[in-house]
């Protein structure tokens, strides 16, 4: 590289850097699931027309289910490519600043080396030892060995920190354009996640708009009664709990059920991580944030870094992760309920742990 192009980079980034306070409205695509992918755009909604029957409100409800799952998914992946992007906003902040701190220390360097030379000049323009050899005072020579041999110390040291100042700003450049590109594919991701939250919600929405006042509480009851089954069926079948395991509730995982029951009421809103809204996810990051032990930000990212413990071994605190594609969770609070935040139009709330498909469960303080 050429080193004159550090210093056009450097400026270039810091002048960048500003671009990064302006708000982004954007975020990742989701993770590939065994659940169908939401369209970029708006899936079709049936006709208007108004349900005839128990069975045909059934059908409303559980299209309603799959858009808002949907996207949940969607929403998981705008705050993964938020996470994503915060991060590379800071690294190229660090990195701008070591390219600024950089050219400061290579003309330091370059001035040093420059005063060395000008010393030889003023010497006759001979090296130190020739001095040395054409002195007829012995006593002057020995007193110079030492003076020489600083001098020559000297002046390798400075090239040799200038060598590696000079590759350092190279490799801080170029670590800065790769960065810069990954931040501008995570605000990509987060735009493509954006447009497919906002389309199944509006999908969702206007399917419930077309819905009688009775027939939206009767969807309510069907919703209510959809969960009852799942939780009874989960109950039915739940392994035995280990006692002596679930009993055994930390002083942090207290602290995490205490912060988030007191937000039961609190809306659902997407990418919310508080105090006055959350999503699932920024629920459950937030109250074990509180309880000093900070965690992934998404469900999914939860899933994959969090330690996976045993559904008999669940105790309060412990988060379970919900759907194949890890797009939901809550946080267990004993006796078979979780609290949690649905999903938009609803709000933080107590449910049945199994009142949705368990994929597993995760420990954060294990």
């Amino acid at each position: 590289m050429n080193r004159r192009h550090c210093a056009a980079a450097a400026i270039t980034l810091v002048c960048a850097l500003g671009l990064l306070t302006v708000p982004v409205q954007a975020m990742a695509a989701p993770t590939p699931d065994a659940s169908p992918s939401p369209a970029a755009s708006a899936p079709a909604v049936p006709s208007p027309a108004a349900p005839s029957s128990e069975k045909d409100l059934e059908k409303i409800r559980e299209q309603i289910e799959t858009l808002y799952r949907q996207a949940g998914a969607a929403t998981d992946a705008y705050n993964l490519a938020e996470e994503q992007t915060k991060k590379q906003s800071g690294e190229i902040v660090k990195l701008a600043k070591a390219i600024v701190d950089g050219q400061a220390r290579i003309a330091e360097l370059k001035d040093r080396a420059g005063a060395q030379a000008r010393e030889q000049y003023r010497n006759g323009g001979l090296p130190p030892g020739a001095q040395l050899v054409l002195s007829d005072d012995p006593q002057l020579f020995l007193d110079g060995v030492n003076k020489v041999r600083t001098s020559q110390q000297a002046s390798k040291t400075v090239l040799a920190e200038l060598t590696r100042t000079q590759e350092d700003l190279e490799t801080y450049t170029q670590d800065a354009s790769s960065n810069w590109h990954k931040l501008e594919t995570n605000r990509v991701k987060q735009a493509e996640a954006k447009k497919k939250i906002n389309a199944q919600i509006a999908a969702a929405e206007k399917l419930e708009s077309r819905l009688a006042k009775k027939e939206r509480a009767r969807l309510r009851q069907l919703e209510q009664d959809a969960a009852n089954r799942a939780q009874s069926a989960w109950l039915a079948t739940r392994p035995t709990p280990n006692v002596d395991v679930s009993g055994a509730t930390t002083a942090a995982g207290k602290a995490a059920v205490a912060f988030a029951t007191a937000q039961i009421g609190k809306p659902y809103v997407w990418g919310a991580t508080g105090p006055g809204s959350y999503d699932c996810s920024g629920l459950t990051s937030q109250a074990w944030a509180a309880a000093g032990r900070p965690i992934p930000r998404t469900s999914q990212e939860q899933w994959r870094l969090l330690p996976r413990i045993d559904i008999q071994d669940m105790r309060p605190g412990d988060l379970i992760i919900y759907h194949a594609d890890a797009s939901h969770v809550g946080m267990y609070v004993g006796d078979g309920a979780i609290v949690h935040s649905p999903r938009p139009g609803r709000h933080v709330t107590l449910a049945g742990a199994g009142s949705m498909k368990i994929l597993g469960v995760v420990r954060p303080d294990r």
